[in-house]
């Protein structure tokens, strides 16, 4: 018996298959060649269909490895997807796409943010830019014949369910908490309707993650090799799959997925508020409470500056040079999210790099620093800090980004076997066609990989970084200096 995840970011498609105690059968991962489409400034667009090309060859690969080993493709029982949170499609009712998707990152709808501010209840967690809520009240205000023509608006991973199934019309509250779903209830709340004038058959209809939603059709099942008539179950977002894939299941534990982005995540069995709406809470679907929020900061700035690197090799090399003398923040673009929100925030360097591989070291320690500031944040609002982190994503390879992490953040750093969030979308594909919920099949399919102890020589020397990195912020004005007491 086996589950598949797939996993569909910004830069590329991964595919996991895992038997039911959590052994990779078969992998296999594709580039989306499409890059996402830069116009005014703050914007970012993407041709969903190049995120289904990636994922038809991610999956076709993965069932073709699975294949070789002898296992029939009818033998996979479910399949589900994650995908990134906050990004936006208009479909008709064929599903047919209206414009291209606009992404996560982009922040042209401040104005409409403002307005779901104005509209939503007190006590409602605030909207920005990057929610999708935001994106679809742009459209229907810049765009108003394709607001019209839209039979809903969807989110990434929905497209993906919809192409493998032919269901257009279900979302999982993880991917809609962006789009307003309320995470108390995980219903649509009045407001979309009654103040904001956007009716509820403009969006998906709302299911737990890991709920069965379609088989798979006969021309998903050519595209992508997957035996018709598979399971196909409601995903979640890439960073919450991420969290499933990292082992931290229990109260009190928390997750750091660093690919593209920085993503951080903890399970708690309260909501932690914050009233600038940097930290948000999705709803674990068993009850827990999943506070967290997401970092421009990440892997994107190396892709951009170094963007033909062996970045084994440079990580190697990088890590004798570190501690180094400079301190970098790494935004490869405008706007901030975490560990606050400032739509104009650029990167910066403090010192002169005396190469190309000490101001890499730095940026592998300007992520740190990063992640850093964002748990202490999290302190500030009434979340404990953590005793150790679990990483996933693609910068949890790194052996030597993972030491330059826990001597920033003074806890061990904990990475499992197979750190992707395609496996966290694997393991949730299991979670209720095998076991008796997401808890269970964390416990049965997580291995345990490396753990990387801090060296408490270095922690002074980091705090120092880290205090000059919020300096500059706040003399730059995209920061206070302090984080916000509760």
């Amino acid at each position: 018996m086996y589950f598949m995840g797939v996993d569909v970011g910004t830069q590329g498609a991964r595919c996991v298959v895992a038997d039911e105690d959590g052994t990779v059968a078969a992998a296999a991962s594709c580039p989306i060649a499409a890059t996402p489409v830069r116009l005014p400034t703050g914007w970012a667009e993407q041709d969903p269909e190049s995120w289904w090309e990636a994922a038809c060859q991610s999956m076709r690969e993965a069932v073709a490895r699975l294949s070789d080993r002898g296992v029939h493709p009818r033998e996979i029982r479910a399949v589900a997807v994650d995908s990134t949170s906050g990004t936006v499609l208009p479909i008709d009712a064929s599903g047919t796409p209206l414009r291209r998707a606009i992404m996560y990152n982009d922040g042209r709808a401040t104005l409409e943010a403002d307005e779901c501010n104005l509209a939503a209840p007190p006590g409602t967690p605030p909207f920005n830019a990057s929610y999708a809520l935001a994106k679809i009240l742009w459209v229907r205000r810049h765009e108003p014949d394709l607001y019209r023509r839209a039979a809903r608006f969807i989110h990434a991973a929905d497209y993906l369910v919809g192409r493998l199934t032919g269901r257009w019309d279900v979302s999982d509250f993880s991917n809609a908490l962006k789009t307003g779903c309320d995470p108390e209830t995980c219903i649509w709340p009045a407001f979309i309707t009654n103040k904001l004038g956007l009716p509820t058959e403009k969006l998906p209809t709302l299911v737990a993650p890991g709920e069965p939603i379609a088989a798979v059709g006969p021309e998903a099942a050519e595209a992508t090799r997957i035996h018709r008539g598979t399971l196909v179950v409601a995903g979640m977002t890439d960073g919450t799959a991420g969290f499933v894939a990292s082992g931290a299941a229990a109260p009190g534990e928390w997750n750091t997925t660093l690919g593209t982005t920085l993503v951080v995540r903890g399970v708690s069995p309260t909501p932690v508020r914050d009233p600038l709406g940097r930290i948000y809470n999705h709803r674990h679907p068993q009850g827990y409470w999943l506070p967290g929020g997401a970092s421009n900061t990440g892997g994107e700035w190396m892709a951009v500056r170094f963007p033909s690197a062996d970045y084994a090799a440079m990580d190697l090399a990088a890590a004798s040079l570190m501690p180094t003398q400079l301190v970098v923040f790494p935004l490869a673009r405008r706007g901030e999210r975490l560990p606050f929100i400032h739509p104009n925030a650029q990167g910066f360097t403090l010192g002169e790099p005396t190469s190309d591989l000490e101001l890499y070291a730095a940026a592998l320690e300007g992520v740190a620093l990063v992640e850093a500031w964002c748990y202490q944040l999290l302190e500030s609002l009434g979340a404990p800090n953590p005793t150790a982190v679990f990483t996933t994503g693609g910068g949890a390879r790194s052996a030597v980004w993972a030491q330059v992490r826990a001597d920033v953040l003074q806890v061990p750093v904990r990475t499992p076997s197979v750190p992707d969030a395609a496996m966290g979308a694997a393991i949730l594909a299991a979670s209720r066609t095998r076991y008796s919920g997401l808890q269970e099949a964390m416990q049965r399919m997580v291995r345990t990989g490396r753990r990387t102890e801090p060296r408490r020589e270095l922690a002074a020397e980091y705090q120092a970084k880290l205090a000059l990195l919020r300096e500059e912020c706040a003399a730059r004005g995209y920061a206070p200096t302090q984080c916000n007491a509760r």
